[in-house]
Parts: C-alpha cells; sequence; structure tokens
C-alpha cells in the first residue's frame, strides 16, 4: 500500500511540474501578445549563462537576449501575436525539463509578415518559479 501512495505521489508531482512548466509559457505568450518584452523575458533566467540559439547563430546572457529581442520585435506591429502550440513537456529530474513545441507569430505585412517555426527550451525550476536557461528556435 504505502509504494502504491508514494507511485501517486511521485505521478502527481510530475504532472503539477508539467502544469507549471506550461504555464509559464502561457504566461510568457500573454506578455508578447501585450507587447512587453520585459514581462515576455520573466521566463528567461536572469543569467549571464542562458543562451539562445536561432538563425543568425548563439547569443549568450540574459541582456544579450533581451537586446536581440528589442532589436527584432521593437514595435507592437513587429511583435504581432504569438500562439504556441504542440507542447511536449518532459521533465529531466524534479528541477529541470525539456520542452519541444511549435510558435505561430501572425503580424501584418508592414510588421514583417506571419512567422512560424519549432523550439527547443530547457527549463531550470529556481525559487522563482520555472525559467528558461536555453532557447533554440528555428
Amino acid at each position: 500500500m504505502r509504494i502504491l501512495v508514494v507511485c501517486l505521489l511521485a505521478a502527481s508531482s510530475l504532472l503539477f511540474a508539467q502544469d507549471d512548466v506550461a504555464a509559464a509559457l502561457q504566461k510568457q505568450a500573454e506578455a508578447w501578445n501585450r507587447a512587453n518584452l520585459e514581462e515576455f523575458m520573466t521566463t528567461y533566467m536572469d543569467s549571464p549563462d542562458i543562451t539562445f540559439t536561432g538563425r543568425a547563430g548563439v547569443t549568450r546572457g540574459y541582456k544579450p537576449v533581451l537586446e536581440r529581442y528589442r532589436k527584432n520585435y521593437g514595435t507592437p506591429e513587429a511583435m504581432g501575436t504569438l500562439r504556441y502550440s504542440e507542447l511536449e513537456v518532459r521533465l529531466l529530474g524534479p528541477d529541470a525539463a525539456l520542452v519541444l513545441g511549435r510558435f505561430d507569430l501572425t503580424r501584418t505585412q508592414a510588421g514583417g509578415g506571419n512567422a512560424s517555426g519549432h523550439f527547443t527550451l530547457v527549463l531550470r525550476k529556481t525559487a522563482a518559479g520555472w525559467k528558461i536557461i536555453h532557447d533554440h528556435t528555428s
């Protein structure tokens, strides 16, 4: 009986963690859709060690990643409306997660036109919640 209780507690803990990761990403998309880059970035760990990998290569550090977003998405029109889908959250341990997903960005032609692609995120659980430590978006 004790083994069953421990297994049920572990399973529910994993489900809560997966829900927490998905909720953090939902909060991030909502901030984006309000054209609030600073709030959007609160989902990233504020550290010189985070990395973002995209078309232009690797960007290292919280401030450079924020500046990359400001440069590429500096206006509400350029930001458009962000939607995540196909989210797959894999817990790697009690304080680490891997997320696979798809993004769709709806923008006017003047804002850069629509864009979509896939991403892989690595998140770490901190006292302040789940934080992205690596983002690979294509």
